[in-house]
This record gives structure tokens, sequence and C-alpha cells, in this order.
């Protein structure tokens, strides 16, 4: 994964002060001060095999202590500490007794409330930096001299704390890294989580285990043992429907509850119209045949088109997708018997992503604006007569795949490519009609089979195109042409809470641009996407 940036950190929501976990387990949080890279600082903790969470920065020091907690770390975030309005963590956090890591913003939150010194710095770092280092044990074991580190910040520690001292410098930043090792209280300007900060990780595990005292805990086969005792312990005696769809998310769910609940569960596939090509059929057919799990096959292609006619806002076609979805489940509950649980495959990032905008009850400071709302956390109606089962929303999207692997899931879905709920629906800009599904259907059914026939399918995160709203003017045979633009958006990544535009080569785009302008009726025009994210999404909607 490529994480680039070359401005002052940018906002994304701050999640839900709750830890999502229900099992009394030891645990690393993270407060979040609005960063774009809380989460990816929660995967780098849970790669180590200890279990991490993302809560807001206003939870309380006797909500923390309530919990199995072994370390803290401070987010980084847009704000200036000095600012009026910026969010500050409680500050009994500082008494109780674990250690704490300050992370940029997060260290400079440290200094200030333990009596220090934070002012703008003359010179600001964004990008690559050497790091200097005057004390190379605890915190900065195994960290090489001279290692490069990502910089993201334009305030700058100017006085330290009584007790607390410099472990690392750059050029333009005295206290890189500090530490009051007494306390066991730790900060750092710089971000260890990203992948260009090189020795960020062994940072991570020096503080994961050398200062925390964790235990390697946080592993598939204890997730999946919890997660089937959960479920049983939830459920009871009662049924669960689950709507599948086919990709790596609903089917480990599938098979997840499968080996909880056995026949107490049916699948449902609702084929709202916005699959891929040939997508439904397959679907079906692997997992009656093959997996024998039974599958209920619902047509409602129809009213979902009906529902979204006239509508171009994205999160209104989200919301009347999502309500869809239930009434349909509903209906069709109904038909098959009664059904007491919904299950969906809703993760970790679907639930921070879809956080509402984080007011500080104090301040009125927007801390985090909402990205996008997810169907399976966005468009739930209030009176939803079914109670909720997901046992998924703990993970990242590469935890998912790993627990698929693990309870037998074949690779053919463990490697697809993610697609969202609503589907093509929110791949199609402006109104969704058929002649447009039909459009994107071929179109992206031409990306697929060329990037399989290529053998490079798996060297993306996800490649799709996009149909845009707009006609441009073209030429076909001599003849004046005024059709659609395809977009093609080929991305890399590992959780997709962050990606880059992947280098495709020429001679591949070439192929795929040929066959959409030649197979693809009403198409005269292909495109490359290059935006990363952030700052775009991967989506286009």
């Amino acid at each position: 994964m490529t994480v680039q940036t070359s401005a002052p950190e940018q906002t994304r929501p701050t999640p839900i002060a709750e830890p999502v976990t229900s099992v009394n387990r030891e645990m690393v949080v993270i407060l979040d001060f609005g960063s774009q890279y809380s989460e990816l600082i929660a995967r780098r903790i849970r790669e180590t095999e200890v279990y991490s969470e993302v809560i807001s920065y206003r939870t309380s020091a006797q909500k923390l202590a309530d919990l199995n907690l072994k370390g803290i770390i401070l987010s980084g975030g847009p704000s200036s500490v000095y600012d009026e309005k910026a969010p500050h963590c409680d500050p009994e956090i500082w008494n109780l007794g674990v250690p704490v890591l300050g992370v940029c913003y997060g260290m400079q939150l440290m200094v200030q409330q333990l009596g220090g010194g934070v002012e703008r710095a003359k010179l600001a770092e964004y990008g690559k930096a050497s790091l200097t280092i005057d004390d190379p044990t605890d915190l900065l074991t195994n960290v090489e001299q001279g290692s490069t580190m990502w910089m993201s910040h334009g305030d700058s520690c100017t006085r330290l704390p009584e007790g607390f001292e410099v472990l690392a410098h750059t050029e333009n930043t005295r206290c890189a890294a500090i530490a009051h090792h007494e306390r066991q209280l730790y900060g750092v300007q710089f971000h260890p989580e990203v992948v260009h900060s090189i020795g960020g990780q062994a940072l991570i595990r020096n503080f994961v285990y050398h200062i925390c005292d964790c235990e390697p805990t946080w592993t598939t086969e204890t997730f999946v043992e919890e997660a089937i005792r959960e479920i049983r312990a939830r459920v009871g005696d009662k049924r669960v429907l689950l709507a599948l769809s086919g990709g790596v998310d609903s089917s480990t769910l599938a098979f997840l509850l499968h080996q909880a609940i056995g026949d107490q569960l049916t699948c449902m596939f609702i084929d709202q119209g916005f699959m891929r090509k040939y997508e439904p059929e397959k679907l079906v057919k692997l997992f009656d045949a093959r997996f024998h799990i039974s599958v209920e096959y619902v047509n409602a292609r129809d009213r979902f088109l009906e529902k979204l006619k006239g509508v171009t806002d994205p999160e209104e076609k989200r919301k009347r997708i999502g309500a869809e979805f239930i009434q349909v489940f509903e209906e069709e509950s109904a038909r098959l018997g009664p059904f007491d649980y919904l299950a969906q495959g809703t993760l970790y990032p679907d639930v921070i992503e879809s956080a509402d905008t984080n007011v500080d009850p104090k301040t009125g400071e927007r801390v985090a604006v909402k990205i996008k709302s997810h169907h399976n956390v966005g468009g739930l109606p209030k009176d939803l007569r079914f109670k909720l089962v997901e046992p998924l929303r703990k993970l990242f999207k590469d935890e998912v795949r790993k627990v698929g692997r693990s309870i037998g899931l074949p690779e053919e879905i463990v490697r697809r490519h993610p697609f969202p709920g609503p589907g093509l629906a929110i791949r199609i800009l402006g109104e969704v009609t058929a002649e447009k599904l039909n459009i994107l259907r071929d179109a992206d059914f031409i990306v697929r089979d060329e990037i399989h026939k290529s053998g490079v399918y798996h060297d993306f995160w996800q490649a799709f195109a996009v149909l845009l709203p707009v006609r441009s003017v073209g030429v076909m045979g001599d003849q004046r042409t005024y059709a659609y633009p395809v977009v093609l958006r080929f991305v890399s990544s590992e959780d997709g809470m962050t990606a880059d535009w992947s280098r495709v080569p020429y001679d591949l785009l070439e192929t795929i641009s040929n066959r959409i302008v030649n197979e693809v009726r009403g198409v005269n025009r292909v495109v490359y996407d290059i935006t990363s994210k952030p700052p775009g999404t991967i989506e286009w909607e």
C-alpha cells in the first residue's frame, strides 16, 4: 500500500466512542483526533497479533479504566493544540498507569497538557525525513540510525515537560521522538504507521510488546472460536437470514454462520439488478451445488430500478437501496417463515466511514465529517424488526480474507475484488437506468475479462469501470457519435482505507479501451483515473 500526502493531515470521520469488541480481551486503543491514518495504526498493531480499536478522543479515563487496557495511542489530527477549539483528551489519562504513545498531534497534546510548549514551526515538515537517533533503546530499539520517517506537521514541541527527554531528532525538528521513561509516556512527531516510515513497524512492535507487555492473542483461530461462541450465545435456537452477495465478506459470514448454527441459517440472494454480468447465476450455483448451502434467489430488479428513478444524489441512492433491501427481506422472510435475526457482513471500516459528523459538545467544533454511508450501516430504518448479527464488524478487509481461508472459503472468493453493496448503481453517476446498467455491465465485463487473461487480476485491489452522466463527440466509421465516456479505476491497497492508483501497462489499457469502444454500444471514449485515496475515494460515489 502506498500512502501519499504533501499537505497537512486530512480530516476523516471520528468513529464511535464505545469499543466494538464485546470480549474482555487485552487491547491497545487509539484515541482518534481526526487523522486519516488512525485506522492504519490499528491495523499495524493487529499485524503484531495484538487487538486494537479506534475510539473517540472524548472517551473518559474512567471508561478506559474499565477496559482490559494495555496501552493507549493518541492519533494525529488536523488541528493545532494551541487553537481555542482544539480537541483535548481527558487529562486523567496520564494517570491511568498504562503506557501512552502520542503520534504527531497526539505527541503535541501530551507535551502541552503536561506543561511543555508547542508552537508553529519555523520550518514545517511534510514527507520523508531522516531520523537521527539519540537514544537507541526502549521505543527505538532496532530502529536503524538515519531511518526515513514520514512527517506531516506544521507545529513543533519547543519545550518538553518535566521528566521528558529527547530520543531522536531530524534536521528541522529537535523533538522528533520523546519519552518519560518512568511514567512510560512516549511521543513521536512522525507517522510510524505508514509504509514510507522505514522502521515504523519495529517501533510499533517495541511499544506493543516491550513497553505495553502485550501477548500475541489476536489470531485468526482465536477470532473464529470467539465469533462462533458469540453467535451461538446471541442467536440461541432462533433462525437467521443472511443477505448473500457473493463477495468475500458475505461469503465468509455465510461459512462462519453455517459452522455456528447450521440449518438455522437461510441465505438469500436479492438480485437488485446492479450485479456484474453473469454473477447472479454463478453465485447461486456455486453455493448450492458446490458448498451445499441453500440459497433463496429473489428477482427484485424492477422494483429496485423503480426506487432509483430520478435519483442522482449518491447518498440518497445508498439509503433507498438499503431501505429496499430491508423491505424485500421482510417480505421474503414472511414467505419463508419467521426470522429473528438479520446477518450482515459489516466491517470495521464500514462502521468508521459511516460515522456521523463528530461535533464537540463543549466547543461546537467539527473534528471530522462523514465521507459516505455504507448500505450495511447507513440505510437501515429505525423500525427494523430484525435483530442484527454482525460478527465481522471488528475486522478489516484483509483480516476477513484470513478468516475466510481458515474456514475453507475457496480462493476464487477470498481473492475476489471488493464490490460495493449497492453494486453498479453507485458506479453510474447520476440517474440509474436500464440502458446505463447494460452499458456499464458490458464495459465492466471487458475489464475483468482482460485482466484475468493477462494474469494480473490479483495485482490490483480493485479494477472496474465507471459510467459518467455526460456525453462527448467522437468519430466511428466516418460518422459523428455522441456517446458516454467510461472511466477505468484500478487501485492498489491493503484494506481499502487508503489506496494508490495502479500503474497499468499501456498495452493492457489499450486493449481494454479498444474492446470497450468497439463492443459496447453507447460508449465512444475511455479515460483512466489517476487519483489516490486520499484525497479521492476508491468508488466514485
